[in-house]
């Protein structure tokens, strides 16, 4: 591709948010660390700085060079990138006599600016800095102020350089998508051609190509991701896919039955594999979340392998990982400390030799579901709930034992049946019952019990980084409650969790 855009990734927590306004405007881009510039460059009509944590007055400032860049491809850079800009070409940045946070209006516009074409004054941008940039850098021009920051955004003369002290990739900034179509189609040239028809045209061309008559086994969950990623390939290569759909035993109530009866209608070559009493077999007696998940995972890929030897001649594995966990590999601060362990996560153990292939890879969630639309996968699918990889052990906290994960599958039940009857699901990101280690005294009939407490929890987000609690309606809750403590033996009591994330998770495991 002829028309990327490159984003240097400054650690800022908005930089994936940048990434998908990008996209957004039908513009494929890709996000590198700042310190691991591709070495070739020629792919790229224009490159977007990042905004960062860091002062760039500090000792250990990301300190990037751009020699490669600047004055060769256009540059569009956000809040640190501008003070960067700024501070190491001739300009002065120093402490702002307030922390600039949150709401402020852009109250000058300088005429005639490309960058802020069909922008009006007064529009509104996002804050978020305690730098300011006090003198902008040799032969920087003035663009754009507000009431606080006097210069809000400018351009070097000479070159394609625009700098912005705020976050256009953030809904608060009014004009922020305008402003980044303003900078990447009208003054860096950049086609508009990043579809989902493109991306299903160019995957399986690739696919094709990279695979030709090899056997492709791929691991399905019943999730979105290795969904959209076993059609895909399926397009590609056909019946030399072989899926393999596991029951780890901790699935939600009735859905090994369901999504196997989903996958049958949809063409795919699908093996349902019951390891139920395996999975169950290696919790027994692990509390510890970490211990859980490392279980699952070695169980998972013990079955798996099994299960791939009874194919011949398999050469790749497929699997469903989306951008988001690339980036996270390859970010400024490196690998998180301590990764939640998964299945798809950390490789493959060096017994099982084959060649990764992971279709899906460059992909955001929300595209991932455009992509499966394309595709024609149905909207029931494409619209399902994540839904964790260790499924209800981490939804059971302590030790998991059969009878524990039958009373979760039928609490969750209610609650996602209910979801759905009161047509409250498509408007929830996410949501679960978790069994608390916690017994309390009740009262049924004339009778004392003490008995299990569950909790609900229902999110609204749009990528999991960020989460707030729903506020359902009382009744509902009201009413699957009471259905709850009715219909579910051991338990006796049912709380609603309102917490948000940060600082909470949304799993509680």
């Amino acid at each position: 591709m002829q028309n990327n855009v490159l984003i240097l990734d400054f650690g800022s927590q908005y930089t994936q948010l940048i990434a998908r306004r990008v996209r957004e405007l039908n513009i494929y881009c890709e996000i590198y660390p700042y310190h691991k510039i591709p070495d070739d460059l020629s792919g790229f009509k224009a490159v977007i700085l990042s905004g960062s944590p860091f002062s760039v007055r500090a000792e250990d400032a990301p300190h990037p060079d751009l020699s490669q860049i600047r004055g060769k491809l256009p540059i569009l850079a956000v809040c640190y990138g501008a003070q960067y800009l700024a501070h190491f070409s001739g300009g002065k940045v120093e402490p702002s006599d307030t922390r600039e946070y949150g709401r402020a209006n852009l109250s000058v516009i300088k005429d005639a600016e490309p960058l802020f074409k069909d922008i009006k004054e007064n529009s509104q941008v996002w804050m978020s800095h305690s730098d300011s940039i006090i003198e902008l850098p040799e032969n920087g021009v003035r663009l754009a102020s507000t009431t606080d920051v006097l210069n809000a955004a400018y351009r070097i003369e000479g070159e394609e350089t625009y700098a912005i002290q705020f976050h256009p990739e953030v809904y608060h900034s009014t004009d922020g998508k305008q402003l980044l179509e303003n900078f990447l189609v009208g003054i860096a040239g950049t086609k508009q051609t990043w579809t989902p028809g493109a991306f299903v045209d160019l995957t399986v061309s690739e696919l094709k190509e990279k695979i030709g008559d090899d056997k492709v086994v791929l691991g399905l969950s019943g999730g979105v991701d290795s969904t959209v990623a076993a059609v895909l390939l399926n397009k590609a290569i056909g019946d030399n896919l072989y899926c393999i759909f596991v029951n780890n035993g901790l699935l939600r109530k009735n859905e090994f039955e369901s999504v196997l009866d989903q996958y049958k209608h949809m063409g795919l070559n699908v093996k349902g594999v019951d390891a139920s009493a395996r999975f169950l077999d290696a919790l027994k007696g692990l509390s510890d979340p970490e211990a859980k998940r490392k279980a699952i995972g070695n169980t998972f890929i013990e079955v798996f392998d099994d299960e791939a030897h009874h194919i011949q001649d398999v050469v790749f594995l497929a699997q469903g990982t989306i951008y988001p966990d690339v980036i996270e590999s390859v970010s400024v601060n490196g690998p998180s400390v301590t990764i939640k362990s998964h299945h798809n996560v950390g490789g493959l153990p060096d017994f099982m030799k084959l060649k990764v292939v992971e279709p899906l890879r460059m992909l955001f969630k929300d595209e991932v579901r455009r992509v499966g639309k394309e595709l024609g996968i149905a909207k029931e699918l494409l619209g399902r709930h994540p839904f964790p990889g260790p499924g209800l052990a981490i939804r059971i906290l302590g030790d998991i034992t059969a009878e524990k994960v039958r009373i979760l599958q039928e609490v969750d039940h209610i609650f996602i049946q209910g979801l759905k009857d009161w047509m409250l699901y498509d408007k929830v990101w996410q949501a679960g019952a978790i069994l608390l280690p916690v017994q309390s005294v009740g009262v049924m009939g004339d009778e004392r019990t003490y008995e299990q407490v569950v909790a609900l929890r229902a999110v609204e987000s749009t990528d999991g980084m960020t989460a707030d609690w729903v506020n359902l309606p009382y009744e509902f809750l009201q009413k699957t409650s009471n259905t709850i403590i009715n219909r579910v033996k051991g338990v006796n009591r049912v709380v609603y969790d309102i917490s948000s994330k940060p600082p909470a998770t949304i799993e509680w495991e």
